[in-house]
């Protein structure tokens, strides 16, 4: 046991912590709400998760990796770009190293994500999976022979704070992201900028999110269809630069988004005729883990 793996995935609204054995199988499981924008809680509750999943186990040495929002800073070794802005700027990996007295493994959990369904996900069997967060937020991650690349700026696969493609639309609405840019793809193809969409277009402020314009999609509602083909086209489009670039094996569908009915095939299909080459054969498909993949991943990084 004493190369038991413990994943946690630090969310903005929960913390999941997941111990796994050598081959990938689930000994503990256990999830807590985020201390809201209190830093020094949730150093404490990821201490508390990591103990608690030991002593149910019988173990004191577990290995334990971290998904983050953001990066650690290879300049400073603090907290950048993460959308739980509580963590930035802070020194998490050293501070959490301390709290739980061992060497960590942290990295940004849509990295996570990917390394997941890379070793033994939707993508096991590829050898260049690009994994896509489609949610809150939108990020990615590159792994190449089941090893995650980070490159030097710590931003390997960070799509979504690239300008939306200007030929995806005539006229495009302006936008401003947190990160303090102008266009990001994350606005316009996140979970609130669906939603944000479809009150724009409809100009009903109904508080609809994105979920529930799936559900009336599905219905037969024809402003939540119209909704949907604008941002399955923007989504194509956005990710066409990434194939265009490093052109993948297979790009895993993850996030809330990714639970969309038949968004898998739909974005397939749509690739192909924003991508520059003269066939695509670019597979798009869902995660097998689901909202497990982020702390499997973190976990993996002991692989």
């Amino acid at each position: 046991m004493s190369r038991l793996r413990i994943g946690i995935d630090l969310g903005g609204t929960k913390i999941e912590a997941l111990a796994i054995d050598a081959d990938g199988r689930a000994l503990a499981r256990r999830r807590i709400a985020s201390p809201s924008h209190d830093y020094a809680q949730m150093l404490d509750a990821l201490v508390g998760l990591v103990t608690g999943i030991e002593r149910e186990l019988g173990v004191r040495d577990a290995r334990v990796g971290i998904g983050t929002p953001g990066a650690v800073s290879a300049a400073t070794g603090l907290i950048k770009n993460a959308n739980s802005t509580q963590l930035n700027g802070r020194p998490f990996a050293a501070d959490a190293a301390r709290a739980l007295d061992r060497e960590l493994r942290i990295e940004n959990d849509a990295n996570c994500f990917a390394l997941s369904e890379a070793i033994d996900g939707a993508g096991a069997g590829h050898r260049f999976v690009f994994g896509v967060i489609l949610g809150t937020g939108v990020g990615g991650g590159i792994v190449f022979d089941r090893q995650l690349r980070i490159g030097p700026n710590a931003i390997a696969g960070e799509w979504g704070h690239n300008e939306m493609p200007a030929r995806t639309e005539a006229a495009l609405p302006d936008t401003r992201c947190y990160c303090g840019r102008r266009r990001c793809i994350e606005t316009y193809i996140s979970g609130p900028a669906l939603a944000a969409d479809h009150a724009r277009m409809t100009g009903r402020d109904d508080g609809l999110d994105a979920a529930r314009i799936g559900v009336l999609a599905r219905a037969g509602d024809a402003d939540a269809r119209a909704t949907l083909d604008r941002w399955a086209h923007r989504v194509a489009s956005a990710l066409s630069m990434v194939v265009n670039v490093v052109d993948p094996d297979v790009i895993v569908l993850g996030g809330g988004l990714s639970n969309l009915e038949g968004v898998d095939a739909d974005l397939t299909q749509r690739l192909a005729g924003h991508v520059f080459s003269d066939r695509c054969v670019t597979p798009i498909v869902r995660n097998r883990h689901g909202d497990a993949s982020g702390v499997r991943g973190a976990a993996w990084l002991w692989a």
